[in-house]
């Protein structure tokens, strides 16, 4: 597993930079799959600006004004405030840095934060002087949607982890309760459809005051939301941040992570040998620190598993994975290890996330193929919308989640938003069709 840069450069070049321990490794996959997501829905947005489907939006701006004091300040204060962390982190000497407890912390490089204040500052008046005009002007300009697109990343990236923490936090409001301020700045515990439905609210609403067609909008980011999840998905593999699939007992693994193919009997002596972990969630590790599991099981029957041995033809890690090093520091101590991620899972599990990454990858495949084929308004949202809640609501039974029982029905939260995602994208697509059908006999006609 990677948590972070400094694991992944050290694994494959041998270096040991412990500076780059602050790039996440989940995050860096976030960003990735929001760049990744920008490009595509920059390209459907022009081609729908070429159809005549998305129109410019005239608007005044003040241009030739030099900098103003407050742009000055806080341009200042953002340099000051990167320099002093980034700055101080590179000089860092410590072995192992956490990196949540140092960005919070007071800790950091005075003189960095300076350099980098006054450099920024700096650059914001060389920027406003160059366009300084003896005497300001207000000038009419045209923006096209796909010219926002930066906008949009940008609230899609805020609303999407705040809403992804607010829904995670909902499920696990015990923990929140008892550390609102570590799980709200935890590296791991996102609920992607949380993200995802209050980003898409605000990218509705900024849409809205843009002009920009909101049916048109939605249909060009479908492709790039189901690549975008994809990546994120790829970024939860790589790190071992907790959305792994229940146990497979067809496998077993030793202390260091080693999966080989396991006895009928294995399972059983397996949890009963590391039974505090089960049952109470927690293992004391050398210098007494306890750390918590979020699965704990009323009794060692109850644990959830399955059998399923891989084909000949294909690797064991894509059937059974331990997750050694996860960024969650979630499982057994592994020996040898003296790292602050130094855990691994007593069993293996199946590796739910690798599963979601690709048949997102098929089905961002299957949309993006057709994307110029479907041309009713809303059609392709909703044809996301049904593939993306099918493909969650039955990973879903391959994973272990806190479940609600409401009118009979025993589902999790993400199972039931799936349940509407896919009924909301057969209402869309039902409607757009008959709509289009509609239109298109209303046209023979006249």
């Amino acid at each position: 597993m990677y948590p972070n840069l400094y694991y992944i450069v050290k694994d494959w070049f041998g270096a040991e930079i412990h500076a780059l321990s602050i790039i996440n490794s989940f995050g860096l996959m976030v960003a990735i799959s929001f760049a990744v997501a920008a490009w595509l829905l920059n390209i459907e947005l022009k081609r729908k600006e070429k159809a005549g489907l998305l129109a410019p939006r005239e608007e005044i701006i003040l241009v030739g004004n030099p900098a103003s004091i407050s742009e000055l300040i806080t341009n200042g204060l953002l340099g000051f405030i990167f320099g002093f962390k980034l700055v101080g982190l590179l000089l860092e000497k410590a072995p192992q840095i956490n990196p949540q407890d140092y960005i919070f912390s007071s800790e950091g490089s005075w003189l960095g934060g300076i350099v980098f204040g006054g450099v920024m500052s700096y650059l914001k008046w060389h920027d406003k002087n160059k366009e300084k005009l003896a005497t300001p002007e207000r000038r009419t300009i045209r923006i096209w949607p796909h010219d926002r697109v930066g906008d949009i990343v940008v609230l899609g990236l805020l609303f999407g982890i705040l809403g992804a923490k607010l829904f995670d936090n909902l499920e696990h409001w015990d923990e929140f309760w008892a550390d609102p301020i570590g799980r709200l700045f935890s590296p791991s515990g996102l609920t992607f459809y949380g993200g995802l439905i209050l980003a898409a609210l605000a990218i509705c609403i900024f849409a809205y005051r843009k002009n920009i067609s909101i049916k048109h909008l939605c249909d060009a980011a479908a492709p790039a939301l189901m690549i975008a999840y994809a990546i994120g998905r790829l970024g939860c593999q790589i790190s071992g941040d907790g959305d792994w699939g229940i146990y497979n007992s067809a496998y077993k693994n030793d202390a260091s992570g080693n999966v080989i193919v396991s006895q009928p009997s294995d399972f059983a002596e397996t949890a009963k040998k590391y039974s505090t972990y089960f049952l109470e969630g927690s293992t004391i590790d050398n210098n007494k620190k306890t750390y918590v599991s979020d699965r704990i099981y009323p009794d060692l029957s109850s644990i959830p598993n399955k059998s399923v041995k891989a084909p000949s033809f294909l690797p064991i890690w894509l059937f059974a994975y331990s997750y050694p090093q996860n960024v969650n520091k979630d499982g057994i101590l592994m020996p040898g290890i003296t790292d602050e991620h130094n855990r691994v899972l007593p069993s293996p599990v199946f590796p739910t996330p690798l599963y979601e990454t690709i048949i997102c990858l098929v089905l961002f495949s299957v949309l993006w193929v057709f994307r110029k084929k479907i041309k009713a308004p809303w059609m392709m949202f909703g044809f996301y919308l049904i593939l993306n809640g099918i493909e969650r609501f039955f990973i879903e039974k391959l994973r272990v989640n806190i479940r609600y029982d409401s009118s009979g029905l025993n589902l999790t939260q993400a199972e039931t938003i799936a349940l509407g995602l896919i009924f909301c994208g057969i209402f869309l697509s039902v409607a757009s069709f008959v709509i289009s059908n509609q239109k298109q006999a209303k046209n023979t006609k006249i």
